[in-house]
């Protein structure tokens, strides 16, 4: 974030104080709240009032604080919101998950550490389904090209448009010797 200018620091400063002081009030008269005396009742809708119209300071300053849209596109246009009770401001979402482990008195961290260890698993999974599918794809059109020679062409046409390699291997090596080795052969193929 691009470090505020300090008359703008200090106005920021001033308004949470403000804010503070409003919360203190409220607290003050919600303690030694009469039910039964007026005066009771107007104050504390006088400080709720108050409390209200610090927010809306602090938003409008918040909002007036941002950058302005890019000028290379002038259809960007800031959202029209006409409820003051909606901010005009889209705010970071924050992990329900989050919010209960730090509501629960746990370390955040911890959120995140889980969170990425999930993510990692959840990505290893589908590496490894897509890389099973990448040879059983392989090994089909193997047999599909044995059962079926006239269809071979066509075949390594749907292999190649699938991201498959340029060449189909054998999986099972026809022909004797070979042993563990996996080498590609001496260099004769069968077309």
């Amino acid at each position: 974030m691009a470090p505020v200018d300090k008359p703008d620091h200090n106005l920021v400063e001033q308004q949470i104080k403000d804010i503070i002081q409003s919360l203190f009030q409220l607290m003050v008269q919600t303690s030694t709240y009469d039910q039964a005396g007026r005066p009771t009742s107007t104050i504390l809708s006088t400080e709720l009032t108050t409390l209200s119209s610090s927010l809306g300071r602090l938003s409008r300053t918040a909002v007036s604080s941002l950058p302005p849209p890019p000028s290379s596109n002038p259809h960007h246009l800031p959202p029209t919101n006409n409820d003051p009770r909606q901010p005009s401001v889209k705010l970071p979402e924050i992990p329900e998950p989050l919010i209960e482990y730090v509501e629960a008195g746990r370390n955040p961290d911890i959120y995140t550490r889980e969170f990425v260890e999930l993510v990692r698993r959840m990505n290893q999974l589908a590496r490894g389904k897509e890389m099973a599918f990448t040879k059983f794809r392989d090994v089909l059109a193997e047999e599909m090209g044995r059962a079926m020679p006239e269809l071979k062409q066509d075949v390594e046409r749907v292999v190649e448009a699938t991201g498959g390699r340029e060449a189909i291997r054998p999986v099972v090596r026809e022909g004797g010797g070979g042993g563990a080795g996996g080498g590609e052969g001496n260099g004769e193929g069968k077309s």
